[in-house]
């Protein structure tokens, strides 16, 4: 399967995470953070779901940049220390999950470089970003449904394309999406312009029970930092580990000239997480 792809040089380092991602660009070597609150399907109780990624790195292919390597990187919540990871190649990321702290309308994720670069350039670097937890009660008697995953999903022709997501299948909530691939970031904007959600009863997702397995999407969003741009996207969810699921992503300029099509197929590492949703007006 082909992909299509078009560069967009800019000045200017955009550092924007799958979700709010707030950061400085001070440095060339620095650790990205993104998050977001989610109902957990068995506490019934919000929880932080994060991911934390190398910079983009530079050179012909910057994926196997081998200067985005760090053995340490400590991850935090409002200051207190709730994991410490690696960038690693293949992908130079690492994710996970905490319990939201109880009545908190937001907390503060931040990611610190602690040991030194691939390439030997110190550590030290901070990025940080705010979470914000919906106001509603989260509570395990879901309505509609949604999908969450993140984390280096497909490689198309040697390209890594990695991707961020909390989707909705309604057009009320917020939704958070972005696509990553050479350098080049496509967010989505909070909400969408046409959704659709199916069960198909011969895909079987569990675990966990969902009311779907397939959601198909189009909204508008920023490339690259500039407005004007659409993405269309497909996301399948067949179960566990993952290695059954199949997502599309086609992101067009406003004169519907091609940036990236990703023919739907499988995920070649990673996972789509198909959900019950909270409950909300």
């Amino acid at each position: 399967m082909k992909a299509r792809f078009h560069q967009r040089k800019n000045s200017v380092i955009i550092l924007a995470g799958a979700f709010a991602l707030g950061c400085s660009s001070a440095w060339a070597h620095h650790p990205e953070i993104d998050g977001v609150a989610v109902c957990d399907d068995v506490s019934g109780n919000y929880r932080i779901d994060w991911v934390s990624e190398a910079w983009a790195g530079k050179g012909p292919d910057p994926s196997n940049d081998l200067s985005r390597q760090n053995d340490s990187v400590d991850i935090r919540m409002d200051g207190l220390l709730i994991a410490n990871g690696a960038y690693n190649a293949p992908s130079y990321l690492f994710s996970g999950m905490v319990g939201a702290p109880a009545n908190a309308q937001s907390v503060v994720l931040s990611a610190t470089a602690v040991a030194d670069w691939g390439n030997g350039t110190g550590g030290g670097q901070t990025t940080s970003v705010t979470v914000p937890i919906p106001l509603e009660p989260c509570d395990t008697v879901m309505s509609n449904g949604r999908f969450t995953g993140g984390g280096h999903q497909i490689r198309v022709d040697g390209v890594r394309v990695t991707r961020g997501l909390t989707i909705h299948c309604d057009l009320l909530l917020s939704n958070n999406l972005q696509v990553n691939w050479q350098g080049n970031k496509f967010h989505m904007n909070e909400h969408m312009t046409t959704v659709s959600c199916t069960d198909d009863p011969d895909i079987i997702q569990e675990p966990p029970p969902a009311p779907i397995d397939t959601l198909v999407g189009i909204g508008l969003g920023r490339y690259n930092g500039v407005d004007g741009y659409t993405i269309a996207f497909t996301l399948v969810d067949a179960g566990e580990p993952g290695v059954n699921d199949k997502m599309a992503i086609l992101i067009t300029d406003g004169g519907g000239g091609t940036v990236l099509d990703v023919p739907l197929q499988l995920l070649d590492g990673g996972n789509l997480q198909a959900h019950y949703d909270q409950p909300h007006k």
